[in-house]
């Protein structure tokens, strides 16, 4: 008889149930974990109150879990019994033209786990290890703390590219989770002026001790104007929209000094579109950036900086909560009310 594990089914948008489902079996090339710690991410939000598996439930999510080995496949070296994992999801083939070119983000192969984090064990493959998607959790490192790796990835690959730096004045339109992270990051990279703007207040005070010079209440001011009057109407450098709203998208343009970048982070909902003033585009000599995911590389190093004293990850986790108490947690998060939520089984 097989064994089984508690872990996280969704039977369908907002139909989520703490059940016990077979225990993975440790790959013979890899090793099994023990789920410590899984974040809660905002794609996991969406995923589980939607129809985002078209009907094909149940299913368990999740990709942001650390844990510790507790088993080693026969064909597994370099691993312990007891090592702390880091093992972010999904996982690149490291062999398509996207993954040779550095791209391994756009993988065309990409393959995501069967069974997901929400759960109380995890496998992780011999394609894992291959691929470098791993890293080992120093021992005085809070299981929560690495589960910020894999969200600030995306961002720190972002602004690596950007290439923000020191004298930047940056815009962050959004104090989610993701703009919070743009806020931090940016500021680490020596930004002079970071400007958050978001309509809750309670998410602009959070940017705020993290290190934005500048917040605008978009519901209160006009954040345009706002933003040409801190810059001396100049513009900023660089302008990121950070949410899934159009509207956003279409003010970072008229945000942006002349010949200055603005980036599309976050994406809207599939099949619309964003009416842009492309006059705006070509007579400021503006550049237009989309980003999305981060490749390995990318992924280690924001590793590295999320556990790290300079990043202060204890700012960014609001609570850490069981497993089984998914649907206060999903509602806290709607509600605005955290910047992350970890889970714990």
């Amino acid at each position: 008889m097989k064994e089984m594990m508690n872990a996280l089914l969704m039977y369908g948008p907002n139909d989520i149930r703490y059940e016990k489902i077979e225990k993975p079996e440790c790959p013979t090339d890899g090793f099994l974990i023990k789920v410590k710690a899984v974040g809660l991410c905002g794609s996991d939000i969406r995923n589980l109150t939607t129809d985002s598996k078209k009907g094909n439930y149940p299913f368990v999510y999740g990709h942001e879990e650390v844990g510790e080995i507790v088993e080693i496949g026969a064909e597994c070296t370099g691993f312990e019994i007891g090592d702390r994992i880091f093992s972010p999801r999904p996982v690149p083939c490291m062999e398509c033209e996207a993954c040779i070119d550095g791209r391994s983000e756009q993988c065309q192969n990409i393959k995501e786990p069967e069974i997901g984090g929400f759960a109380e064990y995890a496998a992780v493959s011999g394609r894992v290890l291959k691929a470098k998607m791993w890293a080992k959790i120093p021992k005085d490192i809070k299981y929560e703390y690495a589960t910020l790796g894999e969200p600030l990835s995306s961002v720190y690959s972002c602004q690596r590219k950007l290439n923000i730096k020191f004298g930047d004045t940056v815009v962050i339109i959004g104090a989610g989770p993701i703009g919070c992270f743009h806020v931090r990051l940016a500021k680490l990279r020596g930004a002079k002026t970071v400007i958050s703007i978001d309509i809750a207040q309670n998410r602009l005070n959070t940017t705020k001790e993290l290190g934005a010079d500048y917040i605008i209440n978009s519901l209160e001011i006009d954040p345009i104007a706002e933003v040409k009057r801190i810059t001396n109407k100049k513009g900023a450098d660089h302008v990121i929209s950070a949410t899934p709203v159009v509207k956003t998208q279409q003010q970072a343009l008229e945000m942006a000094r002349n010949g200055g970048v603005i980036t599309f982070f976050g994406g809207v909902p599939k099949g619309t579109l964003t009416p842009l003033d492309t006059n705006i585009i070509h007579y400021n000599n503006l550049w237009i950036y989309g980003h999305f995911g981060a490749n390995v590389k990318d992924q280690q190093e924001a590793f590295r900086l999320a556990i790290s004293e300079e990043f202060t990850p204890e700012k960014f986790i609001t609570k850490v909560m069981p497993m089984k108490d998914i649907d206060e947690a999903l509602n806290i998060a709607k509600a605005g009310e955290a910047i992350k939520i970890v889970l714990v089984p």
